[in-house]
């Protein structure tokens, strides 16, 4: 095997050109798998990023839709949810660490000559908690902020930066939709949401402000709420705590046996999953059409060897006729069609992991290059060359001697 082994060595040092020529289908398949493995796994790093921005163990509820005469309107139409429908669950519902309202609004924010329209969002101390948003500047909203319906703001970074730019936002002034406000904090960034929103592009107010500024009150019901953000304790089961909530909101809105819902429950893991599975599928598709590559390598590999033996068979036949054995002739075709993909491969590695650094700076994309998938495209690569390299090998190790050594 060694002696073989120096023999298919020193036969590709011979033919070079031919051999980076071969080489060059599995150099190409192996930067392929490399690049777009790496920005597979940078997309499913990325939404794994998202999905832990909206915070740990969540469940989310709604109002649900609303029927006019024979209209029924869409999803968000029956403002039934109310403060106290979020301390009910928190209170009554095992395994729920807290149930923090919320209401939402669209307004005009101003800073002397600059202005910006985002999402005002009117929320509670535990709010931060729920979402495990912490403050990077200044302060933390309070309850007693609440109490009084202080006119404080929080700011998302986005909003700040379109606000303020590079000038220090706390305890500045801003005025929404003509309402003077004062800046106590700005929000740590959050990036984009898994369906695809600016989480940063928010202000938070007290929720009283929020009702008392912009959203105001209903008689029918003057403490409505557009949503409640539930947190669980950690291993309690969201399915079970679902099912809970909606008989709790069933037995409180007085719903009848077969009555139209005027809520939704959904688990916000549970929906953000599924984008993770989309871009599971994704990485494997992207794998698979990169692998095509290498067979198309393999392919190559087989050519040149069969044309290798072709040319080399009187040298064949004067070996087997001096005593080596078709084990030897065998292993020696085996070991050049290894060697040429497994140089391949190591070669097809580093420009793959240059052009996926290369991608990631410049398109703006995470990549993220696995060992694992480096080794599997390496591995893969040698099983190609043994594969493509057998048939050849097994085709030179069964010429006869004579027949050998008369061909022309």
């Amino acid at each position: 095997m060694p002696g073989s082994a120096r023999v298919a060595l020193r036969s590709l040092r011979a033919h070079r050109l031919r051999s980076a020529l071969t080489m060059l289908g599995i150099i190409i398949g192996v930067a392929a798998v490399v690049v777009m493995m790496s920005i597979g796994n940078g997309a499913r790093e990325r939404i794994a990023a998202q999905i832990r921005s909206l915070g740990t163990n969540l469940i989310s509820v709604t109002p649900g839709s609303a029927r006019m005469g024979s209209v029924q309107l869409g999803s968000g139409a029956a403002p039934q949810l109310t403060e106290a429908d979020a301390v009910a669950i928190e209170s009554e519902i095992p395994g729920v660490i807290l149930a923090t309202p919320l209401l939402y609004s669209r307004a005009q924010l101003t800073v002397g000559s600059s202005n910006w329209q985002g999402v005002i969002r009117g929320v509670t101390p535990s709010y931060f908690t729920a979402r495990e948003w912490p403050v990077t500047a200044g302060r933390e909203m309070i309850w007693d902020d609440n109490r009084r319906a202080a006119n404080v703001v929080l700011l998302g970074t986005t909003m700040r930066d379109k606000l303020f730019g590079q000038a220090d936002a706390i305890d500045a002034p801003l005025r929404i939709r003509d309402v003077p406000f004062t800046v106590i904090g700005v929000l740590e960034r959050k990036g984009q949401s898994v369906w695809g929103d600016d989480q940063d592009d928010v202000a938070l107010v007290p929720i009283t402000s929020a009702r008392r500024q912009f959203v105001g009150t209903s008689r029918a019901s003057p403490w409505q709420v557009h949503n409640i953000t539930v947190k669980l304790a950690e291993g309690v089961s969201a399915e079970n705590t679902m099912a809970t909530i909606h008989d709790l909101l069933r037995q409180r809105h007085r719903l009848q046996p077969g009555q139209e819902e005027t809520f939704m429950v959904s688990n916000l893991a549970e929906a953000a999953s599924v984008e993770e599975t989309s871009a599971r599928v994704v990485s494997l598709l992207l794998f698979a059409v990169a692998s095509v590559s290498l067979v198309v390598g393999g392919i190559g590999i087989m050519n040149i060897m069969l044309v290798t033996v072709t040319e080399r068979t009187r040298e064949i036949g004067l070996r087997l006729a001096v005593g080596a054995r078709q084990r030897d002739i065998l292993a020696q075709f085996l070991v050049e069609a290894i060697t040429l993909a497994l140089l391949g491969g190591i070669l097809g590695v580093s420009i793959g992991i240059v052009a996926a650094a290369a991608i990631g700076t410049f398109a703006q994309w995470p990549v993220v290059i696995d060992l694992s998938a480096v080794l599997l495209a390496v591995s893969f690569a040698v099983c190609v060359g043994v594969f493509f390299g057998y048939y050849p090998a097994r085709k030179a190790a069964r010429l006869q001697p004579i027949e050998a050594l008369r061909t022309e």
